[in-house]
């Protein structure tokens, strides 16, 4: 992700087709370590698309055809799979709080 931010950002900055050089340059100006591997895959699956323009153009598209309402199978799976955690996470409160009534010893704050 930092690759395509560097990438980016050089294209916002005037520079139509940034190299290798230029996003390792950017990168390694905020010092992080550079990966010139990804890089190079980052500029070869960039390569022969066009314009940054275009290719987000052709991005805005495809999120156009995803819906984006409230899909039940989804939200189905995933409320299965919360379910479990759900339940030991209120096992574990009911634990606490079972510890807690013993630290209290019968004296409330308004009593």
């Amino acid at each position: 992700m930092k690759y395509l931010a560097a990438y980016l950002l050089l294209v916002q900055g005037g520079n139509a087709a940034p190299s290798a050089a230029d996003i390792k340059s950017v990168i390694d100006s905020v010092g992080l370590e550079v990966d010139e591997t990804r890089i190079n895959s980052l500029l070869s699956s960039l390569e022969g698309k066009g314009s940054l323009d275009e290719i987000i153009a052709a991005g805005a598209q495809k999120f156009a055809s995803v819906p984006a309402g409230g899909v039940a199978t989804g939200g189905a799976a995933v409320g299965g799979a919360s379910s479990g955690a759900a339940g030991a996470a209120a096992e574990e409160k009911e634990e606490e709080a079972k510890e807690e009534s013993d630290d209290d010893m019968g004296f409330g704050l308004f009593d």
